[in-house]
């Protein structure tokens, strides 16, 4: 799926700053960052986590081709041909570390953290964040969609909306680990295995002479796989009678019509008065399909206003995330390495609060009650600090009004972060589709509902131990003193 050829899939400040660090001999030192995001999207109460598969065959696959050189060659900034040439050898040799697709993750959690030569960290930053956070805007938005959903089949068809070929691939796979049941775009079903589902267009019933035979020649062609689109015309004046007769005529022949579908109009009450019709008719076994700018707000409408849909075709909102394009995902440097090759925590200061970062390479824990199975807190902490391994209690305080805290004592500690490359080695077997499927489900099976809920969930929080939040504290003291 992924060729080498994307290693200037960057911005160009990134080759700059390898460059003057290339000048200044200190493109060896090694440093940390971590890419996270501040804000949950959409007004959630989660994120989920996607991405991953790309990041891995992005480094691993990393590479600077003669053409790519040739490039950089011709630029404004007269790079150094020996630079050149360190880059036509480059590598990744660093560590990553990764949560696993399909976590519910949350505000200022390392999603990623990359342990490497700043020259290797500062290239791969761009394309990092640009395949981490557009993946997991969609998952998150098809999550939404799934909760509302309930047990209802769920079908994307974005293709032909979402921006360009790339975001329709890895969108539909982003859909479809969060819980979607099939996509329309065929390269995305051959290349993940992802189921595929299609019915017709409107132009397939205006090629015909009438409805009612564009509808026969259809189920002819397609015996098995006959779902009607009823809405050319008139609804429920043509189209729905017409797919009676057909549902009838092949039920003589001992076969079943699947489907029809509504892409237009009241889709509450003309889905209420299809089933009627089709109940009357005896064609209890036949779905009603919808389609038409459908979001989990849309769905939700049309569930509390009684619709009898079966199956949703989401499109358009889904793989755009119409409503907010774009998740806002960040990666900041928490460490450089010291004189003595021990690393030194770094921060970044803001007039904005939420912009201060939080310095040093830190893990994750999810805390899940012992009695309940459900996540109680997800806390951060440096690596060296070892009483979250051994069980032993934890004070689990406010980040920002530390006086409200509490002792938490029966718990298990799921580490969320997990190596992915280790000197610049792969170690971690990409699970398959399905696998990460499964892992999102019981990811959402560990939190209480109040936590999943769309509109006004309960806030989740992400906490800092005394020794990160110390840190933090002394770091902005030494720099914001006057």
């Amino acid at each position: 799926m992924l060729s080498p050829g994307l290693a200037l899939h960057t911005d160009k400040y990134q080759i700059n700053m390898m460059y003057a660090h290339w000048v200044q001999g200190t493109h060896n030192r090694k440093a940390v960052f971590e890419a996270f995001f501040r804000k949950l999207p959409f007004g959630n109460g989660y994120a989920v986590f996607a991405g991953l598969e790309r990041i891995v065959k992005y480094v691993e696959d990393l590479r600077f081709e003669d053409s790519d050189l040739e490039y950089l060659r011709e630029q404004e900034e007269n790079y150094d041909p020996a630079f050149l040439e360190e880059l036509r050898n480059f590598r990744f040799t660093g560590t990553l570390y990764s949560v696993r697709e399909g976590s519910l993750v949350f505000p200022g959690e390392p999603l990623v953290r990359v342990e490497s030569r700043i020259f290797e960290a500062q290239l791969i930053e761009t394309a990092l964040l640009n395949f981490m956070n557009y993946q997991t805007l969609i998952a998150t938005k098809a999550s939404r969609i799934r909760q509302v959903a309930k047990g209802d089949l769920l079908m994307e068809f974005g293709i032909r909306r979402a921006q360009e070929a790339d975001a329709a691939l890895w969108g539909t796979r982003a859909v479809y680990l969060a819980g979607f049941d099939s996509t329309s775009n065929m390269l995305a079903g051959k290349l993940f295995g992802i189921p595929t589902a299609g019915t017709h267009a409107h132009s397939w019933v205006q090629s015909h002479e009438n409805e009612e035979e564009a509808f026969r020649r259809y189920a002819q062609a397609l015996p098995d796989q006959v779902t009607l689109l009823v809405d050319t015309y008139d609804t429920l004046g043509s189209g729905v009678p017409h797919a009676i007769n057909i549902g009838l005529e092949m039920k003589r022949q001992g076969k079943s019509m699947k489907a029809v579908r509504l892409d237009s109009g009241d889709i509450a009450y003309l889905s209420i008065k299809t089933r009627e019709m089709l109940d009357q008719a005896g064609l209890s076994e036949v779905k009603i399909v919808a389609s038409n700018d459908l979001d989990e707000h849309t769905i939700q409408s049309l569930k509390v206003q009684g619709a009898r849909v079966d199956s949703w075709g989401v499109g358009t909102q889904l793989i755009t995330a119409a409503d907010q394009p774009t998740l806002g995902g960040v990666y900041k440097l928490v460490a450089r390495e010291g004189g003595d090759g021990a690393y030194i925590p770094t921060i970044k200061i803001s007039a904005n609060p939420e912009k201060v970062t939080i310095p040093g390479p830190k893990n994750i824990y999810r805390l899940i009650d012992t009695n309940t199975g459900k996540a109680i807190a997800d806390y951060l902490c440096y690596p060296e600090e070892t009483d979250i391994g051994e069980k032993a209690a934890i004070k689990l305080f406010h980040p920002n009004h530390p006086y409200i805290s509490r002792q938490v004592e029966k718990y298990e500690a799921e580490s969320l972060l997990i190596p992915v490359f280790q000197d610049g080695k792969r170690v971690y077997d990409l699970p398959d589709l399905t696998e990460i499927r499964q892992y999102h489900q019981k990811q959402l099976r560990m939190f209480w509902p109040e936590y999943l809920r769309m509109h006004n969930p309960e806030h989740y929080w992400v906490h800092l131990s005394e020794q990160v939040w110390e840190t933090r504290a002394n770091l902005m003291k030494r720099y914001t003193d006057k």
